[in-house]
């Protein structure tokens, strides 16, 4: 890392990303709540202050900041760039779906700006509290998000469920770390791993403590089985909402599982190894075989999502440089693949009314072949199929967990790739529903930005992933080597 910088002025300099989204949102929440109306101007606003943040990440130093708790480092700024730029699409789909149905509100750009900055000071913690301070941060913006439209039942019951189960995660998350700190002196990374290293008698209730921190990290990424919450969550909030929590949350919370295990626990990796494999397969099968029976579209890609998880988790297991590397790939072309869907979905409406299920996509290629094309091509990549970009990053996760040496991640990749196939069939029954089935009805003309975004992903998951991979994979390797090092 390097020397730590002592002065006032360094260490502003490492933490201006997150200045700036600061700022960002208490200008945006004073001018909101003055003007009352949202305009052009004011989501040209956020979405600047998303992209600049993503810059400042890029062009500023690198360093460990405040005594260790915050750290700057390749892989804090990849994780930002992604996490950043995902929010500020989340800001422009958000804000024209709600502007549809005429329930736009300032507070949607200013709590996607915040949880946006808990998530870069996750990506950035060298420390339990930090860790614990950006959690709250993201979570609660998130839990305000779910419940965003209050007079929808289904809006305020997935917000109220994620709150409630967000508690429960955060309790765990906090009592992991107490006892890590009174197990060792130390909350900060650096130490923890060092007291981690020498064992002695504190070695059982320093892993008490790291189970209990892993449970709490596996509710917020949705592994199972601390999943429960996932699915109602996913069908009851907005549907821009849903494609948001899906994508850049979810890298969040695979970077706090980097972070928490690559740097203070790297000496524990055969415990915790064993906890992940077993979180990895239940993630892939409950994604898998539970996905069968939904027709809800916004539900089943909520399991879709946490056997995706499953699949990321393989990579955190197989632990060095290969497998965060793998991690990093996955998590980055999944977010690409999501937030298209997602687009998709929520382009798509008839007679005023969401199409979410299965049955009303049917026959939706005569009638918009381009989103169904785009929806095909995002189907597909979710099944693994190659030359998908969902297949690239199968590729990457399942040659690390082979690569390692290690039989039980050996196995569990096998394991892994046959609930892949499982989860086919669900793909498969939404493709023959759009290209096969008689249609239902016309389909309303969908929104210029959402069917933009998701065409702009489809063409990313085939072709533009193929010379996407070239500066993708050294990005993600030179990421991946930070971790660690704290």
């Amino acid at each position: 890392m390097g020397e730590e910088p002592m002065t006032f002025s360094a260490n502003f300099s490492l933490v201006l990303p997150e200045v700036v989204l600061a700022i960002a949102a208490l200008v945006l929440l004073v001018a909101g709540t003055f003007r009352g109306k949202v305009g052009a101007i004011f989501t040209l606003a956020a979405v600047a202050s998303l992209i600049a943040a993503a810059a400042t990440a890029v062009l500023g130093p690198k360093g460990v900041a405040f005594g260790g708790v915050y750290v700057a480092d390749a892989a804090a700024t990849y994780a930002k760039v992604a996490i950043y730029l995902s929010s500020a699409v989340a800001v422009v789909l958000g804000d024209r779906w709600l502007a549809q149905r005429g329930d736009q509100k300032f507070e949607y750009a200013v709590l996607v700006i915040l949880a946006a900055l808990g998530m870069g000071v996750t990506a950035s913690a060298g420390d339990l509290i930090s860790l614990y301070i950006g959690v709250e941060l993201q979570s609660l913006a998130l839990y305000v998000l779910a419940a965003m439209r209050r007079d929808d039942a289904k809006s305020s019951e997935a917000g109220l469920k994620y709150f409630v189960l967000g508690a429960l995660s955060s309790g765990l998350l906090l009592y992991g770390s107490s006892l890590i700190y009174g197990f060792t002196g130390s909350t900060h990374f650096s130490q923890i791993a060092l007291a981690a290293a020498h064992g002695g008698s504190h070695g059982v209730g320093l892993l008490f403590g790291l189970v209990f921190v892993i449970c709490g990290l596996a509710f917020k990424v949705s592994a199972a089985p601390f999943h429960m919450w996932t699915p109602d969550v996913y069908e009851g909030a907005p549907t821009p909402v849903v494609g948001f929590f899906s994508a850049a949350p979810k890298l969040a919370a695979m970077m706090m599982f980097a972070r928490v295990l690559g740097d203070a626990f790297p000496a524990s990796e055969e415990q915790w190894r064993q906890i992940l494999v077993i979180a990895a397969l239940l993630s892939v099968f409950v994604g898998a075989f539970a996905g069968l029976a939904q027709s809800n579209l916004k539900r089943l890609w909520a399991y879709s999502s946490i056997a995706n998880v499953g699949y990321a988790l393989l990579g955190v297991a197989a632990g060095g440089e290969v497998g965060l590397q793998s991690m990093l790939i996955f998590m980055t072309l999944y977010m690409v693949d999501v937030t298209g869907f997602f687009a998709c979905l929520q382009a798509l409406n008839r007679d005023g009314k969401p199409m979410e299920t299965i049955q009303d996509m049917a026959g939706l290629v005569k009638q918009r072949p381009g989103i169904a094309l785009a929806m095909t091509a995002f189907s597909l990549s979710a099944l693994g199929l190659p030359p998908f970009s969902g297949f690239w990053a199968k590729y990457f996760v399942f040659k690390a967990a082979m690569g390692s040496g290690d039989v039980m991640l050996q196995w569990a990749a096998v394991i892994g790739l046959v609930g892949s196939v499982v989860a086919a069939f669900y793909y498969l029954r939404l493709i023959k529903a759009m290209w096969f089935d008689d249609a239902a009805g016309a389909v309303d003309a969908p929104s210029p930005s959402a069917r933009a975004v998701g065409f702009a992903a489809a063409i990313f998951s085939f072709p533009i992933v193929l010379v996407a991979l070239v500066w993708l994979e050294p990005a993600a390797k030179a990421a991946a080597a930070a971790f660690g090092h704290a």
